[in-house]
């Protein structure tokens, strides 16, 4: 898959939708469609929000690389499980930035392994923090890309502590595995190095709960 990776950035970088395609289809062959996703668009979609951070790339390029990602994404993830597991009111969010990807991946494979919860979509600090009172939440999944916006889970982790003292909230993104002692330091609970972490931690959380 190491392979596959590069150019199907380089794809994604230059707005060439038909080999990006390509080698996405060329990646199902070899792997599960989660499989794929994880292996190889996720991979590149963390490099280009580097890129975009030591000024290699546009703004533009992450937004449409992200939007036409979504898309591959939408198309071969699994359909909802209709055989909802009873668990703690749940909800996962994007944290300042507009990246949606890593999210909708969590989202769709929570949701295909059986598991309910709210999709926030984006939000800031100060929305957040409301809504996660007003909807009386359990566990919080934050998703982020850039470093700036890994760093407000801090304020939003110190800020429920004190208002919802029992809520788990676990954190995903590029920067929390590019440094692993980061979710740590802004006060989470648990870090997720994929969607399969996700499911995991929440049926663990489930499990400690009851």
């Amino acid at each position: 898959m190491n392979e596959l990776i590069t150019p199907f950035r380089l794809s994604l970088e230059t707005l060439d939708r038909v080999q990006a395609d390509k080698l996405f289809q060329q990646a199902l062959t070899q792997y599960s469609p989660i499989q794929a996703v994880e292996k190889l668009v996720v991979p590149a979609l963390e490099q280009i929000g580097v890129a975009w951070e030591e000024g290699s790339v546009a703004l533009s390029q992450v937004y449409m690389s992200g939007r036409f990602c979504e898309e591959l994404v939408e198309r071969v993830l699994p359909p909802s499980d209709p055989d909802r597991k009873h668990q703690p009111r749940s909800a996962i969010v994007v944290l300042s930035d507009y990246h949606m990807l890593g999210k909708r991946i969590v989202y769709s494979v929570m949701r295909a392994s059986g598991f309910e919860l709210f999709d926030y979509g984006r939000m800031d600090v100060d929305e957040l923090v409301q809504r996660v009172l007003d909807d009386r939440l359990r566990v919080l999944l934050i998703s982020v890309l850039m470093l700036p916006s890994a760093l407000k889970v801090k304020e939003v982790c110190a800020r429920l502590r004190v208002a919802a003292p029992g809520i788990r909230i676990a954190v995903g993104g590029a920067p929390f595995l590019f440094d692993a002692q980061l979710w740590q330091e802004v006060g989470a609970d648990a870090m997720g190095h994929s969607a399969a972490d996700a499911v995991s931690l929440v049926q663990r959380w489930m499990e400690e709960m009851q």
